[in-house]
């Protein structure tokens, strides 16, 4: 029997529920198929988008890692105070610098990308994303409204959850199972 789903008010709870499961699931042998067939329609997304500068992210446990991309690349750099988010040119190789939120990131020059990947801990099919909490990523499209968005998450965290004002819908999402267009 599995526990009923916290109420979609209440977003702390939901968040812990979906780390764990995510991180559950990253255990199991289904996790690397899982990534393979995410991985597959990115690549190919991602060849008819042709971005510029392409947002990525380095993933945390269970988050789907996008890997090698066969284009310029940045990484996020959030400040606590004030709470902001930049992308900075990354070149690809293992970061050596970490944010002021303890996230490996990269040390080259701020940019904007035009295309952001965007890790979900959680999402709607109406396109919007439960993170982790700190709203860098809705900070961030909010000041940059032309950027296309591509929301990764796991076909296991569509959820209910209430929608704040400040939550900024994504482009597309793209999970194992389908590419979702809001």
């Amino acid at each position: 029997m599995t526990s009923p789903r916290p109420d979609p008010a209440d977003r702390a709870a939901l968040r812990r529920e979906l780390i764990a499961a995510r991180r559950a699931f990253a255990d199991t042998p289904a996790f690397a198929a899982a990534q393979a067939a995410l991985a597959a329609p990115l690549r190919e997304l991602l060849a008819q988008l042709e971005p510029e500068l392409l947002g990525v992210y380095w993933p945390l446990p269970g988050e789907f890692n996008p890997g090698a991309l066969p284009c310029a690349q940045a990484l996020p750099f959030a400040r606590r105070e004030p709470a902001t988010m930049v992308f900075r040119r990354w070149d690809g190789q293992p970061p050596t610098l970490r944010d002021e939120c303890g996230i490996a990131t990269a040390s080259g020059g701020v940019a904007v990308p035009d295309v952001v990947l965007v890790p979900c801990v959680g999402f709607t099919r109406e396109g919007f994303r439960l993170g982790y909490g700190g709203g860098y990523f809705d900070r961030f499209l909010a000041a940059h409204p032309g950027v296309t968005t591509i929301g990764l998450a796991w076909s296991g965290g569509e959820v209910r959850f209430d929608v704040q004002p400040h939550d900024q819908p994504l482009t597309l999402l793209l999970t194992e199972r389908e590419l979702i267009a809001p």
